[in-house]
């Protein structure tokens, strides 16, 4: 699945089919889910002793600005992250290696920030910078301000750094910052 993308919900018990009609619905209500788009196909895997369910964007029409956005205001409800974040960061990677190690996303710890665009844009280009991907950092930048919605800066900050949160002890550790 190295070239597909997709929703994943970690800490997911019970019955599958309440959680896809769920986020079905909850993603149909906020508008993310488009033209009567659902979620069909889904998979369900464990690791480190909690339920993941991963919802492939393949077959769907989704605002993925929107779902951005609806990733992290659900973040500790949920702990959503993308497949292409989950599996290189959890599992080690894909079993077919396609994607070389120097195109990693870093963790960026932006959830629990000032959640204002240019404070974020900062954050990500600082932690781009402190990997030494600095014109993976200037271009960031250049196309958060030239994007026409917030919800589509977001998308594009996600291209470049794997979202995490400020409270995650884990994400803190890696870039070298104490928790407050």
């Amino acid at each position: 699945m190295s070239d597909k993308e997709g929703l994943i919900l970690q800490g997911c018990g019970g019955d599958v089919q309440e959680w896809a009609d769920g986020i079905n619905t909850s993603l149909t209500d906020s508008e993310i889910l488009l033209n009567g788009s659902m979620f069909s196909k889904l998979y369900v895997f464990e690791t480190d002793g909690h339920t993941c369910i991963m919802f492939p964007f393949e077959d769907t029409d989704l605002n993925i600005g929107k779902l951005a956005i609806w990733r992290l205001q659900t973040h500790d409800q949920f702990n959503g992250t993308w497949l292409s974040d989950y599996v290189p960061n959890k599992l080690g990677g894909f079993i077919e290696k396609e994607q070389s190690q120097e195109h990693k996303k870093p963790d960026c710890p932006l959830i629990g920030q000032d959640g204002n665009i240019f404070n974020l844009m900062g954050i990500a280009s600082k932690t781009l910078r402190h990997n030494h991907m600095a014109t993976e950092a200037k271009e960031m930048c250049e196309r958060i301000t030239s994007s026409g919605s917030y919800e589509e800066a977001l998308g594009i900050i996600g291209e470049y750094v794997n979202i995490t949160s400020i409270y995650d002890e884990e994400s803190s550790e890696e870039m070298g910052m104490e928790m407050m």
